[in-house]
């Protein structure tokens, strides 16, 4: 009977490792193996040595290894298990009010720490990890700047953002301020091969750089792909279902919608957008991608090219003020084709 609750147990355990997402499961464990940061990781290692550490402010784009150094420098310092009780770590989809700045952040930021473990430094203080801190109110963050300034010697706070510049400058000056960098080609393509090996996968010609180019830097973003893409293809992977699952318009769609621009087409170019909006792309995507193949096209003058991304802009804006995607998608499609028919002949 004890054996079969083992082997029960065991098939328990290894159903859950293996649906644990892969951002997860490969996410390093010390600060020392996050990749390509190399400043930023040279500098935390040198502070963690007298193991007392200033507030920190980490910024920088997503998936670029922010809350992923802040954990790594917890479990170095407090263990797996002492960081449960020493560490308290709210993100964006917590409320973050002053009044959990008041009430939640305060009662723990204020409570004195108990005994450490054996192996670790554990230093006496705790760490509170606010990440994605840009999205907290002026008031809740002015509140958050006086618990710096009064717990300081029993919490550490840990800031992490995407735009350093929608932190206040009291709150600023408080901390080490660490830049995160979007990571280049070859050290994804580095980290990818490692994952695909240790999950079986076999990446045809072109895979990489297709997840190269979907997640612009986005480590996280290229991982989870990956997981998608061996979760509804298999184990063999490559360039067109990395781009099929993270819902890129194919090129050649873009090439000639900007194409028919060119020339001036414009029934014909309406007509291309309508059916790609159709096909279920989002309205951003598709300008997203338009706006790319648009910078590196020889077709048109720089001066043409930066009217219709100033319309780019503005379309983007106001559909993320929740305006109608066809009629915004018509509208610069139009606008293109009318810029692109005044270029001057040669």
């Amino acid at each position: 009977m004890g054996e079969e609750k083992m082997e029960v147990d065991h098939h328990q355990n290894v159903q859950v490792k293996r649906k644990e997402p892969w951002v997860d499961k490969y996410r390093p464990k010390k600060v020392s193996d996050v990749a390509y940061q190399t400043e930023v990781v040279a500098a935390l290692e040198k502070a963690m040595e007298t193991h007392n550490l200033p507030h920190m402010l980490f910024y920088g784009p997503p998936g670029t290894g922010k809350t992923t150094c802040a954990l790594a420098i917890c479990k170095q310092l407090f263990g797996p298990e002492l960081s449960k009780k020493r560490v308290l770590e709210l993100n964006a989809s917590d409320e973050r009010g002053i009044s959990v700045v008041r009430g939640k952040i305060k009662s723990f930021a204020s409570t004195t720490v108990g005994e450490g473990v054996p192996g670790f430094p554990c230093p006496p203080y705790k760490i509170l990890i606010l990440d994605e801190a840009d999205s907290m109110t002026n008031d809740a963050q002015s509140a958050l700047r006086r618990m710096m300034e009064t717990y300081s010697k029993v919490t550490r706070f840990f800031i992490l953002c995407n735009y350093v510049s929608k932190i206040i400058d009291p709150i600023a000056s408080r901390c080490a301020k660490f830049r995160f960098k979007s990571l280049d080609g070859g050290t994804m393509h580095e980290r990818i091969n490692f994952i695909a090996r240790g999950e079986n996968l076999q990446l045809a010609e072109g895979t990489l750089q297709a997840l190269e180019y979907v997640s612009a830097g986005d480590m996280r973003k290229a991982i989870t792909l990956l997981q998608s893409a061996a979760s509804l293809f298999g184990s063999e992977i490559n360039g067109d279902r990395i781009r099929e699952v993270a819902g890129v318009v194919p090129d050649n769609k873009i090439e000639e919608l900007l194409q028919l621009c060119v020339a001036g087409e414009f029934q014909k170019s309406q007509e291309l957008a309508e059916d790609i909006l159709k096909d279920g792309f989002p309205c951003l995507q598709i300008l997203e991608q338009f706006g790319y193949c648009l910078a590196d096209s020889d077709l048109l003058e720089d001066e043409m090219k930066a009217e219709i991304c100033l319309k780019l802009g503005e379309v983007e804006k106001k559909l993320v003020d929740g305006a109608d995607e066809w009629l915004q998608l018509s509208h610069c499609i139009s606008v293109a084709t009318i810029v692109c028919s005044t270029k001057p002949e040669k």
